[in-house]
């Protein structure tokens, strides 16, 4: 089988070619799968796109002319694939439910206590030679309400670790609650409470029309000013430009955000030689409290190496005409457990 690969970088040969027992042709191509290169999968019978790949009905549509018969994503979201056009074209959809969620979890709470403890300002002062300790105030996360919005395999792991590991009470919110969460004293209860009673509320669930702008200006008027949010999860879950409004009168009172609604024309690039279009994105980073990763929260050798792992393993089980089991994506598909 050949499969064609967007949106690769040499992280991603190192690994696809190291899981790559199976013996597939591996076709990397560096552009992002869009209506323009498409083309470039022709003859491949799978493509494997990543998070920011358009995969809309028009793609859909040349995918299939040239060949394409599933869509491997190496990503556990599936927001950006156009479901009924898929399944209209024969083309089957995999996905990578779950690889590391220790790398997501770890780098959640990694860029809460940088954002409220100041570490990566901290960092840069001293590199300039200023090591006054004004304006790097923050506060104990011990004793603080926090609340986890989604508590599948990664809000699960980072709801335990605030509540056992640094004494947090958390408040967690999800279609489908945890009832292992019981023991680590973490109490379910619906958004509009969580959000006016929490000191901090980190974002872990898929994005999907419900879920999307789930935070925006009405749910930020509930919060305690000074509330901290934080979203290593889909970008859409926030409107940017709620939360630029809610920093600048301070009910925002800290954002450390890994994702952003708009990041397909930003992340996984090196665009500092060049002037940034995206004016929101561009206030977001004016303001001291705001902390922004380039979507690196998956980024661990651990992870890559199980997404390569599935992947392949997803290609192999379509090749051999079985049953794509849990990674199958369908029309009617709903993502408990992010």
């Amino acid at each position: 089988m050949r499969i064609a690969m967007f949106s690769t970088k040499p992280y991603d040969r190192r690994s696809f070619e190291a899981a790559n027992a199976a013996g597939f042709e591996l076709l990397f191509l560096e552009p992002r799968l869009t209506a323009e290169t498409a083309v470039l999968a022709r003859g491949a019978e799978a493509v494997c796109p990543f998070v920011n790949d358009d995969l809309s009905a028009p793609v859909l549509g040349a995918l299939a002319a040239g060949g394409t018969r599933l869509v491997a994503l190496r990503c556990a979201g599936f927001n950006n694939v156009d479901l009924k056009a898929a399944a209209r074209l024969g083309i089957a959809v995999a996905r990578v439910p779950a690889y590391s969620p220790h790398a997501v979890a770890e780098f959640t709470i990694g860029l809460l206590l940088s954002l409220v403890r100041g570490i990566h300002r901290a960092h840069q002062r001293t590199r300039d030679g200023n090591f006054a300790l004004d304006g790097l105030l923050g506060f104990d996360l011990h004793g603080r309400t926090v609340g986890v919005i989604g508590t599948g395999k990664i809000g699960a792991l980072v709801a335990r670790s605030l509540a056992l590991g640094f004494g947090c009470r958390v408040l967690a919110q999800d279609p489908f609650p945890d009832p292992a969460l019981d023991a680590a004293g973490i109490a379910y209860a619906e958004l509009p409470t969580i959000v006016a009673q929490a000191d901090i509320i980190t974002l872990h669930c898929p994005l999907t029309p419900e879920t999307r702008h789930m935070v925006r200006a009405g749910t930020l008027a509930l919060a305690k000013p000074g509330l901290v949010l934080v979203n290593t999860s889909r970008g859409g879950l926030i409107d940017a430009e709620a939360a630029i409004e809610a920093l600048k009168t301070g009910r925002l009172g800290g954002l450390a955000i890994d994702v952003y609604e708009q990041e397909a024309d930003l992340f996984f690039e090196d665009l500092s030689n060049e002037i940034l279009a995206d004016d929101v994105f561009a206030r977001l980073l004016t303001f001291p409290n705001v902390l922004v990763t380039g979507h690196q929260a998956f980024f661990t050798r651990e992870a890559l190496g199980a997404i390569a792992a599935t992947t392949l393993g997803n290609c192999t089980r379509f090749a051999a005409g079985e049953p794509l089991g849990a990674s199958a994506v369908t029309e009617a598909a709903v993502v408990a457990k992010p």
